[in-house]
């Protein structure tokens, strides 16, 4: 997989994406707890992508990825609580499962490509 730098990645942009959605949708959250823990995950996603991408070490890439996917695992999680307990509706909630399942896909495919036995040889 060659990329000149994360921004190119399409799953790095995706996971922006969320993060803005996340500040938009709980702008006016009065729960500061709950608000607090729901962007932080949100925030992890994509910049543990970039963080990966930077180290230049192809096993530190595949590391951060497996760390961003667990944010997105729990950023799921916590919509869930959020919407149980009235600060998500069930529409938004249900919009930004579905769009972090599959950047967690996303996150798994792309840290399978970069395992040494799935990376082709120059020919």
């Amino acid at each position: 997989m060659a990329y000149k730098s994360f921004e190119e990645l399409e799953v790095w942009r995706r996971a922006c994406r969320i993060a803005v959605e996340v500040y938009e949708v709980l702008k006016d959250c009065k729960d500061y707890g709950m608000k607090d823990q729901i962007t932080r995950a949100a925030v992890s996603i994509a910049s543990n992508i970039a963080e990966g991408a930077e180290r230049n070490s192809t096993p530190d890439f595949v590391r951060f990825i497996h760390i961003a996917k667990g944010s997105a695992a729990e950023l799921r999680t916590q919509l869930y609580i959020a919407c149980r307990i009235g600060i998500l509706n069930k529409e938004t909630q249900d919009r930004m499962i579905k769009e972090l399942k599959e950047l967690s896909a996303m996150l798994q495919s792309l840290a399978k490509s970069l395992k040494p036995n799935n990376l082709k040889p120059n020919t």
